[in-house]
């Protein structure tokens, strides 16, 4: 495919990244020229330096010729309007827009199609919050991911001495469940590599552990891997932006929040808006505010500020002081992999989740979900299957007949309204959601080639 990326940013990066490792033509449009050198350096693409919205820097960069126009830039209305002017001078076929401003985003007019110049709109805020709120929902939990519209969930957890499976080998699982629950280990991450997992293997101390079940079973599967934590009642977030403004609104119909603000004015705003939730205004690493709101009798603490450092300083001093759990959002891979399974139990990188939902729509046919696994190691597909047997090359034969890649395994298949794990003499029907973990991306060719003949990216 031919690739136009509008905006050099952490977000266009990654996209840049990810899709020029997969065969596609890449043309990534900035106006920093120092940020373009560097990625033409590092990946094989195209780059152009302008202002991306204009007609004849768009024109430059090839958009009469392009499959699809991603604008990531940091302005929504630069967004937009690169979408607009792709839409009527160059009949780009596909626009995906990055829209943090939630106005756009509940104003249908300006992503519906018969309407629009913007065919996916895509909230990296919205997508991080949601996120977190999973987390929140699922205490002891490093990832909670979904298929199949919830359906099916993917969720990560860190296997510790006391959990009932840990020195057993995963085929004990079943044994252990009761009866009517099923689950599935996916993958495995030993000393941050990846584990393909077979029923042999045995599940070790401080293995971050992927398994696929039900959303009604997720808190029985973890409790074979680590003491299932207490439901979190208090949930302290600091930083007040769009974030932590709606995390804190999703929440505080169920859960104690408060809202740490430095900005004043910032503060007053979010307490207008907020119903339940104490807003506070200070630095997110005065020790002595945190002591004064008991700081050790917080259930979660996320600092969600636009700061790395601020948020990895303050997350780690809330847990020295006796805090239960700690997030910390931060943008800098190298920071996450130095800080998480230490003194923060999870490091929320905004790139990797934004980066999910954009290949979702991007990728060739575009599967019904992407998620990365361990920031972008692995991934976790979900494929719907189309066509009939005579048609399909998947569909009418048993997971075991089909000829998948070492690295890749069906974790489960979603059929209607119910998760059926995948056993090696599962059948595969039309309209099945097969949910697939490849654990080495460089063979993603070979999973779209058995997959796209019969069945189809939703």
């Amino acid at each position: 495919m031919k690739i136009l990326i509008l905006g050099a940013g952490q977000v266009g990066s990654s996209v840049a990244a990810a899709l020029s490792s997969e065969n596609n033509d890449i043309t990534v449009v900035d106006t920093d020229v120092a940020r373009l050198r560097e990625l033409a350096e590092r990946l094989d693409i195209r780059t152009i330096e302008g202002h991306a919205s204009l007609p004849r820097v768009l024109s430059h960069a090839g958009a009469e010729d392009a499959d699809l126009v991603v604008a990531v830039t940091s302005s929504d209305e630069v967004n937009l309007i690169a979408c607009r002017v792709c839409d009527l001078l160059f009949r780009t076929p596909t626009k995906i827009a990055r829209l943090r401003e939630s106005e756009y985003l509940t104003a249908s007019e300006f992503i519906r199609r018969d309407r629009s110049s913007v065919d996916v709109a895509i909230s990296p805020e919205a997508l991080v919050y949601h996120h977190v709120q999973r987390l929140i929902e699922f205490p002891g939990a490093l990832q909670v991911l979904d298929f199949a519209d919830g359906r099916a969930q993917l969720v990560a957890v860190r296997a510790v001495q006391q959990g009932k499976l840990v020195g057993h080998e995963i085929r004990e699982l079943r044994d252990h469940l009761p009866p009517g629950v099923d689950a599935r280990v996916a993958a495995i991450f030993r000393g941050g590599r990846p584990i393909s997992p077979k029923a042999t293997t045995v599940i070790e101390v401080d293995d971050e552990v992927f398994f696929l079940a039900d959303r009604k079973n997720i808190t029985t599967v973890m409790s074979e891997l680590r003491r299932v934590d207490r439901p979190a009642k208090r949930v302290f977030i600091a930083g007040g932006g769009n974030i932590g403004r709606n995390l804190a609104k999703a929440l505080e119909g169920r859960f104690s929040v408060k809202v740490l603000e430095r900005s004043k004015d910032r503060a007053k705003k979010i307490a207008e808006d907020l119903v339940n939730s104490i807003v506070l205004v200070g630095d997110c690493a005065d020790e002595d505010l945190l002591r004064e709101e008991n700081i050790d009798q917080t259930d979660v603490y996320c600092a969600l500020t636009n700061d790395d450092e601020a948020n990895i300083l303050s997350a780690m001093l809330a847990k020295r002081m006796g805090c239960q759990r700690v997030m910390s959002l931060i943008n800098r891979p190298a920071y996450a992999d130095l800080v998480e399974g230490s003194s923060i139990d999870i490091a929320i990188s905004p790139q990797q989740i934004t980066l999910g939902a954009l290949l979702a729509h991007v990728r060739e046919g575009a599967p019904a979900r992407v998620h990365s696994l361990r920031r972008g190691a692995a991934e976790a597909i979900e494929i719907v299957a189309r066509g009939d047997a005579r048609s399909s090359r998947i569909i009418g034969r048993a997971i075991e007949e089909l000829k998948l890649p070492e690295s890749a395994t069906i974790g489960g298949i979603v059929r209607g309204d119910k998760l059926l794990i995948a056993h090696h003499d599962l059948i595969i029907e039309p309209e099945d959601h097969l949910i697939v973990f490849l654990m080495d991306k460089r063979r993603l060719p070979e999973v779209t080639a058995l997959f796209h003949a019969g069945a189809t990216w939703l």
